[in-house]
């Protein structure tokens, strides 16, 4: 029976893989968070790839604070570029296989076609680069999948949807930057695929199918539409007004177009993804309840 372990459990990604692993069985699984296995730390990864016997890693954990990591990108490389190398060494030393997620921030969103695997990375943001040289740190081990997802929100943690939800039921109207498009992810999904392609590479090793994926639910929206679904799936009295991104000024520059083309882990791994207002009704429904 193979054993997973999933870093970073706490955050959204790793809460929803929480939810859904009993799903898998046989699979066993740890789950840890900075508060039991600190991943920047060396002598404790090592102490504890002693003590159990890892199949695979799961690396949730990330620093994503973006405009935080602006002024304090210090802590944004121990955990996104120093910590991912530390496990990618003692993957390859423990032989186990590593799925790391990234992000659509390590692209400059000055694309007009949805961004494949093989296109040239060009962040504009500390947050986008300190991810871009952790998939670099990832993909020293040799059986290592990236994913990179992009807009992720669920009904666990801090993100986009649960904000505007809120805000929408405080407020009479909101403003909303109308000129960035990307695919919402609902980390639900991904959780799945994640699950999907370990259960798929244990009944078939050569199922593990190392490289860059992109993975975010179909159809594409602005941050705008996004929320006027929110708003009418919910049926909240509220007015949401579009506005540019120079209204809106952040510390972080963000990629002004993150459309994935989500071809490849379609076909490697035989997945249909949901469209963005399918799993977005999903979520909204849970967090009714």
């Amino acid at each position: 029976m193979a054993t997973i372990l999933i870093t970073g459990s706490k955050g959204q990604l790793g809460s929803e893989i929480q939810e859904v692993h009993n799903r898998f069985n046989p699979l066993n699984f740890i789950f840890t968070d900075i508060d039991s296995l600190d991943i920047s730390d060396v002598p404790q990864l090592k102490n504890f790839f002693n003590n159990n016997k890892i199949d695979y890693i799961v690396n949730c954990a990330a620093y994503t604070a973006v405009d935080k990591a602006e002024s304090d990108r210090r802590n944004a490389e121990k955990l996104n570029i120093l910590s991912v190398s530390n496990l990618a060494k003692l993957a390859t030393n423990y032989k186990i296989k590593l799925i790391h997620l990234s992000t659509d921030y390590v692209f400059d969103g000055n694309s007009a076609v949805p961004y494949s695997e093989t296109d040239k990375t060009n962040p504009v943001s500390v947050y986008g680069i300190t991810k871009l040289k952790g998939e670099t740190e990832a993909l020293r081990h040799l059986k290592t999948i990236i994913i990179r997802t992009s807009w992720l929100y669920s009904s666990f943690g801090n993100n986009f949807v649960k904000t505007m939800l809120r805000l929408t039921g405080d407020r009479d109207e909101v403003g909303v930057v109308n000129d960035q498009s990307g695919n919402p992810t609902y980390a639900h999904d991904l959780a799945l695929v994640i699950l999907q392609i370990i259960q798929s590479s244990e009944e078939n090793p050569e199922n593990f199918k190392p490289g860059i994926y992109h993975y975010a639910n179909e159809g594409e929206c602005t941050w705008y539409d996004l929320t006027c679904e929110i708003v009418n799936y919910t049926g909240l009295e509220c007015m949401v007004n579009p506005i540019m991104t120079v209204d809106y000024p952040t510390p972080a520059k963000r990629p002004a177009y993150s459309v994935f083309n989500k071809e490849k882990i379609k076909l490697a791994y035989n997945i249909e993804i949901p469209h963005w207002k399918d799993s977005l009704h999903v979520c909204l429904d849970k967090l009714k309840k």
